[in-house]
């Protein structure tokens, strides 16, 4: 998987990306991250990359040109590539979302700055409008970062216990169960029993338990599209009638 990002900050990016299990992951091969500056393709003294918005109003707008630029010598040394344009306009990002671009080879994110990048450059190379939520940062570069963090989760070997991606919050459709570790009792309060039974039915009944309780206490807008069995719905129920919410 290749992460090629067009950016006014590329530091921010490639420090970001370089450390923890990204940071192991470029190391070894599984992923690469290229940071390119837009601001090298300015054609101008000063390497400006912004302008004044025609129509009038406040702040300034990412000219065209550099970032068309910047884009086609991307594709030029790496090959096509869809192009995530991060802004508050597109679908939000979701693990869903994420499984699918961890399928293809090449990604190019587009980090805009300002009032917003020039809308013809846009309608040329955006293949997608993502959002990782409904607020307003001063770049695309946080969005980047937290979609390329959660994608490269899901590419082969990066994650040293492959379990992991399939098991944690959202791969089902479900919060994750709660974990714990040692010592088998902290103040005053202990480890589950099922956890220390060495019984893996046991085990693996428990954590689809807590995964739907979790879910319905926490965030049961997500049942809707979980798959959750007769005995699993019922559960839901139960809990959601006992707290004095709606049923599913």
């Amino acid at each position: 998987m290749n992460f090629h990002v067009m950016t006014l900050f590329p530091e921010m990016i490639e420090n970001a990306m370089a450390v923890s299990i990204t940071g192991r992951a470029i190391k070894s091969g599984c992923i690469s991250v290229n940071a390119v500056n837009i601001r090298d393709y300015a054609q101008n003294k000063h390497n400006r990359v912004d302008d004044y918005p025609y129509g009038g109003g406040a702040g300034m707008v990412m000219q065209a040109e550099p970032v068309y630029r910047c884009y086609e010598d991307i594709i030029e040394k790496h090959g096509s590539a869809r192009v995530i344009c991060l802004s508050p306009q597109g679908r939000v990002f979701s693990q869903e979302m994420a499984q699918e671009y961890a399928g293809e080879e090449n990604l190019i994110f587009l980090c805009g700055h300002y009032e917003g990048i020039d809308e013809r450059v846009l309608e040329e190379i955006v293949t997608d409008y993502v959002s990782i939520g409904d607020y307003v940062l001063t770049g695309g570069e946080l969005p980047a970062l937290v979609m390329m963090d959660t994608i490269a989760r899901l590419v082969p070997g990066v994650l040293n216990n492959a379990v992991s991606a399939q098991t944690e919050s959202f791969a089902e459709g479900l919060l994750e169960y709660p974990q714990y570790t040692r010592p088998e009792e902290w103040h005053g309060k202990k480890v589950p029993a099922v956890l220390l039974s060495g019984n893996h039915k046991l085990l693996a009944e428990w954590y689809r338990e807590q995964s739907v309780l979790r879910t319905v206490k926490n965030r049961p807008d997500l049942l809707q599209k979980a798959k959750l069995t007769e005995k699993e719905c019922q559960l839901a129920e139960e809990f959601l009638q006992k707290n004095g919410n709606r049923g599913l």
